[in-house]
């Protein structure tokens, strides 16, 4: 009678949840659940840093792992044993919760209880731990309480490097690496020197963009220009300002503003509303070539004040004066005339001096530097530069043949060399080519790849108002 009972709850749980979220053991009355904690509206996760607490918004925290397996007198006489796995919640809070399933239990001796422990999971567990509006994180290792009295405390980072991703698992095993550490292909964490709390803040904001994400594609929405319903899987979402499109739409509005030339028409579709799509949006909707037009022409535009000095050895970027056509190089002192590049002729035309041709380049080749400082500071130059950067060291070292690759001298130094933390997840972020507005590949954030500012909204005005305004 018992063993049809338990069978009949683990059928009835087959039914109710995916097998995303509910893994049978066939060859024992054993499984695993994981529970998505439902989070009330503007929830909050919070780190202490020094005498600062920084607050971060989000909708979804990482799952919570329930492990049962059910002994031959349940439900009439015992409970499930469980293990309850968390990786944001403290040895205390998992030993009240553990302690309250089996509470919930004996309230209803004799019923089947696994579908009541995940409803209370999912819809109380905020509510009974008392942190209803903000998480804060601790430094505690992650802990998981089991049902026979035992408190175990997880590996630590170093020691479970399976981490990274949101494949889920098809094993016991690989399920608790999950609930410990739910990402799992590869790790943007190494190599970082980072607190137990600190990790743990970057994944959770992780997860919630992924969560976000997800939710967006799964939801109908009708899009604002065609007024058809489509999935979220075929629409744009205008982060600033929340409007909604289909793909096809707003990708025939962005070619047609980038086409002509209008690159600072390419904003929201919504007649009225100035929002800007972001850098990514923009490409995967108008493709390369155009998406390479729109760049050009929006960097022009944001710059057309700033010239680059025409020295080979220098390049530096000077600004343009509104009247004349003189510029000064602050950096070498080379005054130049901004039409023709060469050194400042006064009134003189231009063509004037087409036959008398000024050396005021540096045209000789110039040796790699010898030493690893300087190596190094040379292939972060080049690696960080733009284009024209990039083409006057090309030339000044005597072409792009001889810069050797960066792996050959400095091994695993290169990752440290070429990439930093993103500012909002603290994920290695590496910028291979492009303008300085970068995309956290983890968390979908934009920064300022000079200064690490995190950008929103108008990424643009970044470059017009602060410091960076030479760097775009």
């Amino acid at each position: 009678m018992a063993f049809e009972e338990q069978e009949n709850e683990l059928l009835a749980l087959q039914s109710i949840f995916g097998s995303e979220d509910f893994i049978r053991h066939e060859s024992k009355s054993a499984g695993e659940i994981r529970v998505s904690v439902e989070l009330p509206s503007e929830y909050k996760v919070a780190l202490r840093e020094g005498g600062t607490l920084k607050q971060y918004k989000i909708s979804f925290l990482p799952t919570l792992l329930l492990t049962f397996e059910l002994p031959e007198n349940y439900p009439y006489s015992s409970p499930p044993d469980f293990t309850l796995c968390c990786s944001w919640l403290t040895q205390k809070q998992l030993a009240d919760l553990g302690t309250h399933l089996t509470e919930l239990y004996n309230a209803s001796r004799g019923d089947v209880v696994l579908f009541s422990w995940v409803q209370f999971l999912r819809e109380d567990t905020i509510r009974f731990l008392n942190i209803t509006s903000m998480l804060e994180l601790s430094n505690e290792p992650s802990t998981s309480f089991s049902s026979q009295g035992t408190m175990d405390v997880e590996p630590s980072e170093q020691e479970n490097s399976q981490t990274t991703g949101y494949s889920h698992p098809r094993s016991l095993s690989d399920d608790k690496n999950e609930a410990r550490d739910p990402l799992n292909e590869h790790n943007p964490f190494s190599g970082l020197s980072l607190t137990p709390s600190q990790t743990l803040l970057s994944k959770i904001l992780i997860h919630d963009a992924a969560q976000e994400q997800k939710v967006f594609q799964s939801t109908v929405y009708d899009c604002a220009v065609c007024f058809i319903s489509y999935l979220g899987s075929e629409c744009i979402k205008i982060q600033e300002c929340g409007h909604v499109f289909c793909r096809s739409c707003l990708a025939e509005y962005c070619k047609v503003q980038i086409t002509e030339g209008n690159v600072r028409g390419v904003t929201c579709a919504q007649e009225g509303c100035t929002a800007l799509p972001a850098q990514a949006q923009v490409q995967s909707l108008v493709g390369e070539e155009l998406f390479k037009r729109y760049d050009r022409l929006l960097l022009q535009s944001t710059l057309d004040h700033v010239i680059y000095c025409p020295r080979t050895s220098c390049a530096s970027p000077v600004i343009i004066e509104k009247d004349g056509n003189v510029a000064l190089c602050s950096i070498c002192g080379f005054a130049f005339c901004t039409s023709c590049k060469k050194a400042y002729h006064g009134t003189n035309d231009c063509e004037l001096l087409n036959s008398h041709p000024e050396n005021d380049s540096e045209q000789s080749i110039a040796d790699l530097p010898r030493s690893l400082e300087g190596m190094k500071a040379l292939w972060e130059d080049y690696a960080s530069g733009s284009k024209q950067r990039r083409r006057l060291l090309e030339s000044r070292y005597g072409g792009k043949g001889r810069f050797p690759k960066l792996e050959d001298y400095l091994s695993g130094g290169w990752i440290a060399l070429n990439s930093k933390n993103c500012p909002y997840c603290s994920c290695k972020i590496e910028k291979n080519g492009g303008c300085n507005i970068v995309t956290c590949s983890q968390c979908d954030r934009h920064f300022c790849w000079i200064c690490l500012t995190v950008l929103s909204g108008r990424t643009y005005q970044h470059f017009q108002s602060s410091e960076c305004y030479l760097y775009l």
